[in-house]
């Protein structure tokens, strides 16, 4: 009875616009709960993989099971952007989780590695919607002056669950049996009863108002932002492998700007029907945003991928220590995403934190080239992950705001999606540039470190003595030395050799991996140098006091009355 009663109240609630506190975060929960699942599964896998790899015999292809995931994620953001703008956010939201979840299901039950990637391919299709859906509700039913102290805890489950990610598979990966199951499927079947109660919440509860909009369906957009977006993607995870300048890697090139050129001409043709209609880009506040969002997704997911490693091969930890370990950096983001938020809306400023965000950002990954060495303690380099975490947490949610707050509510949906996937882009992009730097350049840095007389002279010291030749955590590290400088190539493959190793045998490569890394660093600065530049050309808008319901609800009622 209580229930039906909540539920009629949610429904009344929508048809004038306006929510009460309590209904917004009942519908929050829900909403967070599929965000939560989404941005987890990108960086849950991670950790696994090689368990996953080994099990379905094909760790050859363990890269397609992450890519597929990330292609179909990012190319179906501006798709679910769109049709929730012409048929609502309610009936596409729910699709997004069912879709989810069947593609969770059917990857837990996955036997062949070719199976997990189409599988996980399913779960993308399902998590772009979860991404760009979630945060266009919460446009529908919070004006924007409130809606950063919303937003914001969204980011911060956003960017928790991206590092949580290892800590979860890699306990997962490592737990053998679990209810007469092998461990990593529990991977993707953990999400059947979270995405259960996502759709529960969200089926009962969430009623947003939404004004038909008669409108063709840019289906040649579709097609071409697939044609743009899928190629360029498949060469930044894969280019390292093929060679950047390989025949396939040009074709992939060719291919995408052929695409990115047809979808430019074909949204000029469909005018405000199109997928991303190019009139709001004319909007300068807007347009300087996307830029925004597309470096700091650069800086971001630079970190998130750097940092780990580093822990893992300087420092000697597991996946799962390595995820732990970087939750000083989740603190930093978390602070500072709530923080914000909140000042946000009890101002209605936001260009402010385009500027501190930026400096704090550019100031810790300063922070890091000049104190990260192979000694260094891990305390200190926590201080630097704070601060970027501080930087983030300031910039993450003030991009999404200020791109909303930018168009008129009828393009909501497509604003909100463009500023995910302008972001997911630029991850992408960080990530294929950040990776290629670092392993293009660490066995040249360690073949370097094998030359200095203090570790050679250390090598040769460790290896006389008997306490570490009978260790037996010494056994791969010694076997690995015996190929001398070329041993520096055995890193790019796996570094597990190094765990548990005597420091004099693993300094080489600690000093080698270390000094790779500050070449990524020293780019990412000028990255995060040039996000600052344009953070003072952003006009700020005044927030708006309605949400995108309210305007929608008035609008409709204002035609109403005028016919």
């Amino acid at each position: 009875m209580a229930q039906n009663t909540s539920r009629e109240a949610a429904k009344k609630a929508a048809q004038s616009g306006t929510m009460t506190p309590r209904q917004i975060w009942i519908v929050l929960i829900g909403l967070m709960s599929g965000m939560f699942l989404a941005a987890l599964d990108q960086s849950v896998v991670g950790a696994a993989m090689r368990t996953i790899a080994d099990d379905l015999g094909g760790l050859s292809l363990q890269a397609w099971a992450t890519t597929a995931y990330l292609i179909t994620s990012t190319m179906s953001t501006p798709i679910y952007g769109k049709l929730g703008d012409i048929f609502g956010r309610r009936p596409l939201f729910i699709a997004a989780i069912a879709i989810f979840i069947a593609g969770s299901a059917t990857a837990g039950l996955a036997n062949t590695m070719v199976e997990l990637a189409g599988y996980r391919a399913l779960q993308g299709l399902g998590a772009g919607g979860l991404f760009s859906l979630a945060l266009t509700i919460v446009a529908d039913i919070v004006p924007p002056k409130e809606r950063a102290k919303y937003q914001g805890m969204f980011l911060a489950v956003f960017g928790t669950s991206s590092v949580l990610g290892p800590v979860i598979g890699g306990a997962l990966a490592g737990s053998g049996e679990l209810l007469f199951i092998e461990g990593w499927r529990w991977i993707f079947l953990m999400n059947l009863p979270i995405g259960a109660v996502s759709l529960f919440m969200v089926v009962t509860f969430l009623h947003v108002p939404h004004t038909p909009r008669p409108q063709k369906i840019d289906w040649w957009g579709a097609v071409t932002i697939v044609l743009a977006v899928v190629p360029l993607l498949l060469v930044a995870e894969q280019g390292r492998e093929w060679g950047w300048g390989s025949p396939l890697s040009i074709a992939m090139y060719a291919t995408g700007l052929f695409g990115i050129v047809s979808f430019i001409l074909i949204e000029k043709r469909m005018g405000s029907a199109a997928l991303i209609p190019l009139a709001i880009f004319k909007e300068p506040t807007f347009a300087r945003t996307q830029i925004m969002g597309f470096i700091i997704g650069i800086g971001m997911f630079g970190g998130m991928i750097v940092l780990p490693l580093i822990i893992q091969v300087v420092y000697g930890a597991s996946p799962t220590e390595a995820g732990f370990l970087m939750l000083p950096m989740v603190a930093g983001m978390m602070t500072a995403t709530i923080t914000s938020g909140r000042i946000m809306s009890s101002t209605g400023k936001y260009r402010i934190f385009f500027n501190t965000g930026t400096a704090v950002m550019f100031f810790g990954y300063l922070y890091m080239l000049l104190m990260l060495d192979a000694s260094t303690p891990i305390w200190v380099i926590s201080i630097g992950m704070i601060m970027i975490g501080l930087g983030l947490g300031q910039l993450m949610q003030t991009t999404m705001v200020a791109s909303q707050n930018s168009v008129d509510a009828k393009d909501i949906g497509v604003a909100t999606s463009s500023a995910t996937f302008f972001r997911q882009m630029g991850g992408t992009f960080g990530v294929a540039v950040f990776m290629s730097i670092l392993f293009g350049q660490v066995a040249d840095k360690i073949g370097g470190a094998f030359q200095r007389a203090d570790v050679r002279e250390g090598i040769a010291a460790a290896t006389q003595d008997p306490a570490v030749l009978a260790n037996p955590d010494n056994e791969a590290i010694l076997g690995v030395l015996q190929g001398g400088p070329s041993a520096a190539e055995q890193i790019t493959l796996d570094s597990s050799f190094m765990i548990g190793a005597d420091d004099r045998l693993t300094l080489p490569f600690r000093i080698g991996f270390v000094e790779s890394s500050l070449t990524v660093f020293l780019v990412a600065i000028f990255f995060v140098a040039a996000a600052f530049v344009i953070s003072w050309f952003i006009k700020e808008i005044p927030l708006r006091d309605k949400s995108a319901s309210q305007e929608a609800a008035e609008s409709a009622k204002t035609a109403g009355m005028s016919h």
